[in-house]
């Protein structure tokens, strides 16, 4: 989710597509629902909700409690309106905090200035009133990016990154922890476990952001981390690809050891690899590939169970040459196939309408065909739509479009 926004890099990985392309069961049963309702079997109906950059919420900084309080409740009661049944919200953006952390500042997205408290718990208000609402509440962490800006010296006073400057690398315009760092996995682990200790979250989500997206021209420069680490490794990008396959792996099992039915569930870049480039990747040329661009082995955590769910995001229209939906849909449900890991599809609400988009994206009906089209696929157990601001605001009518085709009961997530 690119950022300044999960939109921007969607932008920019999909501008690399080649071809000049541009980036980023249903059935129904019988059970009765609280209130005699007809219920749609058991699928999971899911909105990000972004705070980088204030993209969804709160809609800018330094907005009063109650105000980002009745912000954020509008949020929920909108996915209820949508018949959506799971919020995954942004808690920890950018090495920061929406809940009283003691290992992080508060968010800056808050009140405009990082570490200063906003005089309320957004997190532990989100999960109280998304539980009363029927909503499950997935709380979305980003677990390396520091800061959309390059100078340390913008952070709070006493921040992580500050005490520990050796912990971070600048690339692309932006800061990052180096994964490569024993020290700064167990930070950024104990960091995000906080949340798992305090609250009663449905899930624990990470996106796409592992090693930042490839820039043109620039280095990332964890010479020092493979010269101390990577000695066992054929490569370094073996070795990236064990860091982030560590962390993932970790984070499940301390997960699970603190919070048992708490489930830990990834949004990675749709594409894993090309079949030119692997045989067992997607029919697609994408110009960004996951394994190899970003450390992340994301085929291989899905076949190992490592994460309890998958949603790839499957930014692109039916149809497009480069990175076709139709065909990345087949693809993860055959990678899905026999696992454990529940597999849901990530939506580009956010495209519908964009004049800047191909001519598929004006098409109302767009984002109900993915749908119909996933249902032919059983591993596919839902979808989650980006994002939370064009739920509400639905400027063409596409995701008003998708409830009337295939929302027209409510749903339970699956269990």
């Amino acid at each position: 989710m690119g950022r300044l926004t999960r939109r921007a890099f969607a932008a920019a990985a999909l501008s690399t597509l080649t071809l000049g392309a541009a980036p980023a069961r249903d059935g129904r049963s019988t059970a009765a629902g609280p209130r005699g309702d007809r219920r749609a079997a058991a699928e999971l109906r899911g909105v990000w909700v972004a705070t980088v950059e204030n993209r969804d919420w709160p809609s800018q900084p330094g907005l009063s409690a109650a105000q980002q309080r009745a912000e954020l409740l509008a949020h929920l009661d909108t996915a209820v309106r949508r018949r959506l049944n799971t919020v995954i919200l942004q808690v920890r953006p950018t090495a920061d905090a929406l809940w009283p952390s003691p290992f992080e500042p508060w968010s800056q997205y808050l009140t405009g200035t990082q570490g200063q408290n906003p005089g309320w718990d957004p997190l532990g208000t989100a999960v109280t009133e998304a539980h009363a609402r029927g909503l499950q509440l997935h709380a979305w962490f980003n677990p390396y990016r520091v800061a959309n800006h390059t100078d340390p010296g913008r952070l709070v006073a006493g921040h992580p990154a500050r005490r520990h400057p050796d912990w971070v690398v600048s690339y692309g315009g932006r800061l990052y922890y180096n994964p490569g760092l024993p020290e700064v996995r167990a930070f950024v682990e104990e960091a995000m476990l906080d949340a798992v200790h305090r609250y009663p979250l449905d899930a624990v989500h990470f996106d796409d952001y592992f090693y930042p997206y490839p820039v043109a021209g620039q280095t990332f420069d964890d010479d020092d981390a493979y010269d101390r680490y990577g000695g066992d490794f054929p490569s370094r990008a073996a070795w990236r690809r064990h860091n982030i396959d560590t962390l993932i792996r970790e984070m499940g099992s301390q997960i699970k050891a603190i919070r048992p039915t708490t489930r830990f569930g990834v949004s990675p870049f749709g594409v894993w690899r090309n079949s030119s480039t692997d045989p067992l990747g997607s029919g697609t040329e994408a110009g960004v590939q996951s394994y190899d661009d970003l450390y992340a082995d994301t085929r291989t955590w899905v076949r190992r169970n490592w994460v309890d769910y998958v949603v790839p995001q499957l930014y692109w229209n039916i149809g497009l040459e480069a990175a076709d939906y139709a065909v990345l849909v087949p693809w993860w449900a055959e990678a899905a196939k026999g696992t454990a890991t529940r597999l849901y599809v990530g939506e580009a609400l956010y495209k519908a309408g964009d004049p800047a988009q191909p001519a598929a994206w004006q098409d109302p009906a767009e984002l109900s065909r993915h749908l119909t089209l996933a249902k032919k696929y059983p591993q596919v157990c839902g979808h989650v739509f980006f994002a939370a601001k064009e739920v509400a605001a639905d400027p063409i009518g596409a995701m008003t479009r998708v409830v009337a085709d295939h929302y027209g009961q409510p749903a339970s997530p699956p269990r």
